[in-house]
């Protein structure tokens, strides 16, 4: 259908008004193609190119220029993090704040995948959503397995599996035609009508019809859907007449065959934003089908970063994997530095980056962006070789108490964020109720039993002097109060856990583990007990991230035998064919990658001398800075 747009919706003088208004500058006519195009493609943006800034301007235009009430622009994003950052972009102008309300949607592949397509099938079978997390799923797995004789022969089968656990906690569905079969992350130990296997299939519909899935789920009972509603896909598309889709390189296979089934019948404008180069997540890795398609061939490009300038944006250029990338770097010209290291001195290492950012850093900035110290692993393995992950070096880094309450902490905290947001985006109605629904499911001990436990959202008293009406100023809180402060937290969930003793007054409610869950997991994500400015994180969550310094440190690769960052030096020295390397290589050259493209003024490595030592005069040749912590210099902190 023809785009209800405005004829000068994008014209140079609407363009460029809105421009100024946003901060926007745009000189180069590859950001005019992309701004002014009305028409499905494709667009490869190098890191630090402007991509979202691009993404809010765009649809900012859109929304100013839009002329139906029933038609509307469909924004899906591959993370909660991109999902947020398009719409705050777009809630900066009064024009783009209407596409916060219907008929727009902004969001995820999967909060688009529940909304339409997955929800209503459940309803319309007269099933419900109480919530949809694959950790909240496996609490509720393990937890009715173990209290129900009605399992027992499945208990006692992967009982004798040394990943029976994990088999039962990542049960999913999957589309087959028109049906939903029950599989796991590799093929079961059992047929499918075996004893065991009976129960498999029936535990997984009982937690189905309690209303928990998994993620997976939501896209399987989606599929179906779509193949027994033939109309079902038409009438989407044609609710959405332009999508954009951003971090299109992050889009797995399921979701991709999702998509299309949806708007792939061409009557849609999709237009698909991201960096092939930045793939990093599973299903949409080397060799994955799910972005395999991105770019087309006569894709747009995006090449200049104004992050960083061109001593960085060569070095990333380098480290491209799934193909070779012009990046042209006019930001500030940054330093690149590398820091070796013996075993004993591995503590030193990050107290030397931040000396090290102290004196490259404009002081304004690093007071405004902290330097970041970076891991593609979190926890140390199994293997004996040491560093091998952020916690070798950052000693505390994601500890987490060791018990067997582990599992079920901290699992309202992402279902109090999805609602939050829900919430902010003036969804207020439909934020209260997944609100309680998750609280409901997370607390339920027998989901046959869960509806007499814990009233719907509609049945809770108004009064403000009841169980009830004290419940919901409690929720009221939940998505408005400050819940970043823990403090603010460990009050309003205490009033929670009171709240819903008040109201299961003696039912079959089981509270004895109520605070676990709501108490959110006790990580330490920052630097040791020591004065110092570093914040450390994996690489994964930084993706997207702008950094005034950036440390990379080398961490021991899945396979056990290779050090990621010793060998991305080797790449950069010029020994070894990137693109010819194995695909283990490859994944962890991408993650890289993500790490060696966030910082605009300093970028560091970190690895042992012996494993980078015929490689030094080279990159000493190229401008690198070369610092030996095991040595003494300025400013070195005493031992941890």
């Amino acid at each position: 259908m023809k785009l209800p747009l405005t004829p000068d919706a994008l014209s140079k003088e609407k363009v460029d008004a809105a421009a100024v208004g946003m901060g926007l500058t745009l000189p180069h006519q590859e950001q005019w193609d992309f701004l002014q195009s009305l028409y499905t493609l494709d667009l490869q943006a190098a890191p630090g190119s402007g991509k979202t800034s691009l993404i809010g301007l765009k649809l900012a235009l859109l929304a100013q220029g839009w002329t139906s009430a029933t038609h509307g622009v469909c924004v899906l994003s591959h993370t909660n993090t991109a999902k947020d950052e398009v719409r705050k972009r777009v809630a900066g102008t009064p024009a783009g704040r209407r596409l916060l309300r219907y008929p727009h949607f902004i969001g995820t592949i999967q909060s688009f995948t529940h909304t339409f397509l997955a929800t209503p099938a459940i309803r319309g079978q007269g099933g419900r959503v109480l919530v949809v997390d694959d950790d909240a799923y496996a609490a509720a797995a393990q937890r009715i397995l173990h209290s129900s004789w009605t399992y027992a022969k499945l208990r006692t089968t992967l009982k004798h599996q040394t990943d029976g656990e994990r088999l039962l906690s990542d049960a999913s569905y999957v589309c087959e035609g028109t049906d939903l079969e029950v599989a796991s992350f590799r093929p079961l130990p059992f047929g499918a009508k075996s004893e065991s296997g009976k129960q498999f299939t029936a535990l997984k519909h009982r937690i189905a019809w309690s209303g928990i899935f998994r993620f997976a789920d939501m896209y399987a009972i989606a599929e179906r859907h779509l193949a027994r509603a033939p109309d079902l896909a038409r009438a989407v598309a044609g609710r959405f007449p332009f999508v954009l889709l951003d971090e299109m390189q992050d889009t797995d296979a399921v979701q991709q065959r999702l998509l299309d089934k949806v708007f792939g019948a061409g009557g849609t404008v999709m237009q698909r934003v991201g960096d092939v180069n930045q793939r990093i997540f599973s299903g949409s890795s080397i060799g994955g089908a799910g972005a395999s398609s991105f770019p087309m061939p006569m894709a747009g490009e995006l090449p200049v970063s104004r992050r960083f300038g061109g001593r960085i944006a060569s070095l990333a250029a380098q480290l491209t994997v799934h193909r070779r990338q012009e990046i042209i770097g006019h930001g500030p010209e940054g330093t690149v530095a590398l820091l070796l290291f013996d075993e004993k001195s591995v503590h030193e290492v990050v107290p030397a980056f931040e000396y090290l950012a102290a004196q490259i850093v404009p002081e304004g900035l690093l007071a405004v962006s902290p330097p970041r110290v970076l891991g593609a692993r979190k926890q140390r393995g199994a293997a004996q070789q040491y560093p091998q992950s952020l916690a070798c070096y950052v000693p505390g880094f994601g500890a987490v108490e060791d018990d067997e309450t582990t599992a079920t902490r901290g699992l309202l905290v992402p279902i109090v964020r999805e609602a939050r947001a829900g919430w902010a985006a003036g969804n207020g109605q439909a934020a209260v109720v997944d609100l309680w629904n998750g609280i409901r499911a997370l607390t339920c001990p027998t989901f046959s039993r869960a509806a007499s436990a814990l009233p719907a959202l509609g049945r809770l008293d108004r009064s403000p002097a009841t169980a009830g009406g004290r419940t919901r100023a409690i929720l009221l809180d939940l998505l408005t109060g400050a819940m970043e402060e823990p403090e603010v937290w460990t009050v309003v969930t205490s009033r929670l856990a009171a709240g819903l003793r008040d109201l299961a007054d003696g039912s079959a409610l089981d509270l004895s583990s109520l605070d676990t869950v709501l108490e959110p997991a006790r990580v330490q994500t920052g630097m040791p007990a020591r004065q110092g400015t570093a914040i450390a994180g994996t690489i994964q969550s930084a993706k997207g991230e702008t950094h005034a310094a950036t440390l990379l440190l080398d961490c021991l690769g899945r396979t056990g035998r290779k050090y990621d960052v010793g060998q991305a030096i080797a790449f950069l020295a010029g020994h070894g064919d990137l693109m010819r390397a194995s695909a283990t290589v490859k994944q962890a050259m991408q993650l890289i990658f993500v790490g060696a493209t966030r910082p605009s003024h300093l970028l560091a490595f970190a690895t042992q001398r012996e494993h980078v030592s015929p490689h030094l005069a080279g990159l000493e040749g190229h401008g690198w800075v070369i610092q030996d912590v095991s040595e003494s210099y300025p400013g070195r902190y005493p031992s941890c």
